[in-house]
């Protein structure tokens, strides 16, 4: 009697190939791969939050999950609204409502910050993370998982 072998689940630290999707409830489309991603579990890839519910799913699987606001990108911390000088802007910048623009940090990292008000003095910057306060669904094949 031959029995077949258990089917590969991925694992913390497994290295996975997969093709996944990131939506809002409505649809709108985040992002999606149009060709096969690879990468390690644990490596910063993806939050941890996904990266959790990938874990235990089969090689071939697709699965679907939402994710609340809490479990995805948080919520908006008014602490980081801030109100800039127009005069740091560029004349040539397109400095309209709902433009994210980088933002450099003392540390030479580089993070987003979306337009909220522009004035003739004043424009106020939202750096809290683009997706915050949305839920969003992360669907995800698993195509190989590599221990």
């Amino acid at each position: 009697m031959t029995t077949s072998p258990l089917p590969l689940t991925v694992a913390e630290n497994s290295q996975v190939e997969i093709e996944f999707e990131l939506t809002l409830l409505d649809g709108t489309q985040i992002e999606k791969t149009d060709a096969p991603f690879t990468f390690t579990l644990g490596d910063g890839t993806f939050l941890p939050n996904l990266e959790e519910m990938l874990i235990g799913l089969e090689e071939g699987t697709t699965a679907k999950f939402t994710l609340s606001p809490e479990r995805a990108f948080g919520g908006s911390d008014p602490a980081n609204i801030h109100s800039m000088p127009r005069a740091d802007f560029s004349e040539k910048m397109n400095l309209q409502p709902g433009v994210v623009i980088g933002f450099k940090t003392p540390t030479g990292e580089e993070i987003p910050g979306t337009i909220v008000e522009v004035s003739d003095d004043v424009v106020l910057v939202d750096f809290n993370h683009p997706l915050a306060n949305h839920s969003i669904v992360f669907t995800a094949t698993i195509l190989a998982i590599h221990s």
